[in-house]
């Protein structure tokens, strides 16, 4: 991302990425695009929005179906079961009878830890920062007291909802995984760390990315931290990306 919003990967970033081993994305494999501005005025030549990421793309239609993160976790969780294996098409992330619980949930770790990092780092006052940071923090503590007590009552409840991985998980994971690595210094959230203040929250995230397929495959530190440290140029005006922590997350 620059400030001409979000981009595809240049040729010469593709061509760095075989000779020095870092991953830059892939190029846009069906249009060519240089940018997801175009991927909008493919789908609406008088679109006059905002260019946002993610964007589920209908190949045939070859039309944007949603570019809402919350609406395409459900719409993946559903919508393509007739058209993959059994095995996977078995895994549900919102069975109805948790429903409620997903939701409860979701409302409070959506505004104040997922989209709360963002309004501490982009507060513009000390007390607004003050006042969203620590917010954050105490949000983090309710997270650590709701696996605190599940594993308190038994063992084998690692996730916020029993010994079920959820959609409030996968949907917690985006922010916590981040956290340590860049929202500890990028947004300023550096009251604690999950590493060292957060042993129920730590051993969550360990078990989720060394453990459960999907998570460790989709989540790549490099893109994670270039993408936060030099597309904030308001926050960070150098573009210099910090080389820490030693370890972005540590072995389970």
């Amino acid at each position: 991302m620059d400030d001409k919003g979000w981009r595809f990967p240049t040729e010469e970033e593709l061509s760095e990425a075989g000779t020095n081993g870092e991953a830059f994305g892939t190029k846009d494999h069906l249009y060519d695009f240089s940018r997801i501005r175009e991927i909008y005025f493919k789908a609406d030549p008088d679109y006059s929005g905002r260019f946002t990421v993610p964007v589920l793309w209908d190949k045939k239609l070859q039309t944007i179906v949603n570019n809402e993160s919350s609406e395409i976790l459900r719409m993946l969780n559903t919508e393509f079961n007739g058209v993959i294996d059994s095995q996977h098409a078995e895994v549900d992330l919102y069975p109805k009878e948790l429903q409620s619980e997903i939701d409860e949930l979701n409302s409070w770790i959506y505004d104040n830890i997922n989209n709360g990092v963002y309004k501490s780092g982009f507060a513009t006052t000390q007390e607004v920062y003050e006042k969203e940071a620590h917010n954050v923090f105490t949000h983090l503590d309710r997270v650590e007291k709701v696996l605190k007590t599940n594993q308190e009552k038994d063992s084998t409840h690692k996730f916020l909802i029993g010994n079920l991985l959820t959609e409030a998980d996968v949907r917690l994971y985006t922010t916590i995984v981040r956290f340590d690595p860049v929202y500890h210094q990028h947004f300023k959230c550096n009251w604690k760390m999950i590493r060292h203040d957060y042993p129920f929250i730590h051993d969550w995230l360990r078990l989720l990315y060394w453990k459960i397929p999907g998570f460790k495959e989709t989540t790549n530190f490099d893109h994670i931290k270039k993408h936060y440290t030099k597309s904030h140029i308001a926050i960070n005006p150098h573009g210099i990306t910090p080389i820490g922590p030693e370890e972005n997350i540590l072995p389970l």
